[in-house]
């Protein structure tokens, strides 16, 4: 999977708009980290974790919320190491997916996307081991916890087969 860049089809863009997962309740977001494997996806929620003193096991950003710049979480790692992947919006690139999965495998860190990193949560739950929290964020309303097992990973699947490959 993910041998080749992956495009998200015109025709399935709405169903893409499901949530996964349940709301992360402010109260309960401190806890994570503690026991699980946690993992980031966005800008806001990766600076929010940051904030509460927890440090993600990896942490995956693009510098943007919304579409307008959001530099708060990108000054705060400036000096951290981190890998730098290209994935344009709509997309699922190989080399997005590989850092992933390198960072899975390894001791996590930071991706930091030139692009956009809202549909690296599906990379994320395939390839998390089983218990790792996933947290991304529904823009505007509320984080979103996903807890790795096989029945997300098939769910998350299901998404993946419906994208396009591109050559």
């Amino acid at each position: 999977m993910f041998e080749k860049d992956l495009a998200l089809p015109e025709s399935g863009r709405q169903s893409f708009k499901e949530p996964l997962g349940r709301e992360l309740p402010d109260g309960e977001a401190k806890s994570l980290g503690a026991g699980n494997r946690l993992v980031t996806v966005g800008d806001v929620v990766s600076l929010t974790f940051r904030k509460m003193g927890v440090r993600p096991f990896l942490s995956i950003y693009d510098g943007m919320t919304e579409r307008r710049e959001m530099t708060e979480f990108a000054r705060l790692v400036e000096d951290e190491p981190k890998i730098v992947v290209s994935n344009p919006a709509g997309m699922i690139t190989g080399e997005l997916a590989g850092a992933i999965r390198g960072c899975m495998d390894g001791s996590g860190g930071l991706i930091r996307v030139e692009g956009e990193e809202d549909l690296a949560l599906l990379p994320v739950i395939l390839c998390a081991p089983d218990g790792t929290d996933v947290v991304y964020g529904m823009p505007g309303k509320c984080m979103m916890l996903i807890t790795t097992d096989e029945g997300i990973r098939k769910t998350a699947a299901k998404y993946v087969a419906a994208m396009e490959e591109k050559e």
